[in-house]
């Protein structure tokens, strides 16, 4: 447990220290992946751990890569659409492009609604598993009052200033997660050489467990925020570092499930979203409360940053008759109301679900543009199947109760 916790805190430290100083960590290639990176990485580990382990076993590792594979295909589309369709969306004479191009953004803008709840629902949830508690009365308690404290905080101009904290808040997600990989690496290590299994359990799949998979989607969401940070930089910046968090993140996800093998029975057997955190402490005591702060952190981050960039899309469809004041008390009232009808499990499937009818929509975005055109003509089937993926997720992803 000694060797575990200082393979924690010498990991999370030199992490730490790599992501605040190191040069590349002050380029447009860097600045320009950390919103997309933070957004996909946030909790979503911590979310679908327990989920994957109760409904595929031993075979959560291979559930989580092919959720990955989904989402990579899905960010190949959109980052064509950064490199073609913006030029072309330029010029107003495609009214079907422009048609499904606004249509998106309506969606887009519903979905943020949902995610800022999730991220604070979960927010609630990871606080109160860190103090042993499963009070789903409390949590949600808690989450209305952060819902209504983003609510005031743009209701004074305060957001802007926390938004402003994202990359400190992302810097020390990563480095807890870094030290949690190492320090979980570490327990594998000693427990193989006590002569212990470190083997998964069994692996199981049925089809009823699809549509939990598929309703899971929200965890590897996130890389569509470049495609929206044009004024920022420019398009070719914005894809690599799609690329980028997409390859960062989907690495960090695997080798996570992988490291979890020997705990993924316990982890079945855990209750709520968060039981990630309780058999934490197996591996080491410091560990609960580290990743408590890493959620947390991240999870206020990306509600801030979600909800300024939904203030951003209202004000433009609402040709700004909607101002951010009362863009944001709109985010909090929707929030509450969503709030009030749904569990976590339910809010991640709905936020899901919100999202992949975005993506469905910008992947025919894709297709009407790659037909038009011989040199991507090719292309144009596989961005038709990916928007029907895409819709099957939005039809189908349940959640995981």
């Amino acid at each position: 447990m000694l060797t575990t916790t200082l393979a924690f805190l010498i990991t999370a430290l030199a992490v730490a220290a790599l992501l605040s100083f190191a040069p590349f960590t002050k380029t447009d290639g860097w600045r320009a992946t950390i919103t997309p990176l933070a957004s996909i990485i946030g909790s979503g580990f911590l979310v679908s751990a327990p989920l994957l382990a109760r409904e595929f076993g031993g075979y959560a590792a291979l559930a989580m890569i092919l959720l990955i594979l989904v989402a990579a295909a899905i960010g190949w589309t959109l980052r064509y659409n950064i490199r073609v369709v913006e030029t072309e969306l330029q010029d107003a004479s495609d009214k079907v492009l422009h048609s499904l191009e606004t249509l998106s953004h309506y969606v887009l803008a519903f979905a943020y609604f949902i995610s800022i709840t999730y991220y604070l629902s979960l927010l609630g949830a990871f606080v109160l598993e860190s103090l042993g508690r499963a009070d789903e009365g409390l949590a949600c308690t808690i989450s209305l009052a952060l819902v209504i404290g983003i609510g005031v905080l743009g209701w004074t101009g305060g957001a802007a200033r926390v938004a402003g904290l994202e990359r400190y808040a992302t810097t020390l997600n990563l480095a807890i997660i870094s030290g949690f990989l190492i320090s979980l690496a570490a327990f594998c290590i000693f427990q193989a050489s006590a002569g212990q299994s470190i083997a998964p359990p069994p692996g199981k799949f049925e089809v009823a467990s699809l549509p939990v998979l598929l309703g899971l989607l929200i965890v590897v969401q996130g890389f569509e925020t470049t495609r929206f940070t044009g004024d920022a930089f420019d398009a070719e910046t914005r894809a690599r570092a799609m690329t980028r968090a997409q390859v960062i993140s989907g690495v960090i996800y695997i080798a996570f499930f992988l490291l979890l093998s020997p705990l993924l029975a316990d982890l079945a057997q855990g209750t709520g979203v968060a039981a990630v955190i309780t058999v934490s402490a197996s591996v080491a005591a410091i560990l609960p409360i580290a990743l408590t702060l890493g959620a947390a952190a991240s999870q206020l981050s990306a509600s801030v940053a979600d909800s300024d960039g939904d203030v951003g899309l209202i004000r433009d469809l609402s040709k700004g008759r909607v101002d951010a004041r009362h863009a944001y008390a709109l985010i909090a009232g929707i929030g509450v109301a969503i709030l009030y009808g749904s569990n976590v499990e339910e809010i991640i499937a709905y936020a899901s679900r919100a999202f992949a009818l975005f993506y469905a929509i910008q992947c025919l975005v894709a297709f009407e543009s790659a037909r038009k055109r011989p040199e991507h003509r090719a292309n144009a089937p596989a961005f038709l199947a990916l928007a029907l993926v895409a819709g099957a997720v939005f039809l189908l992803g349940v959640p995981a109760e």
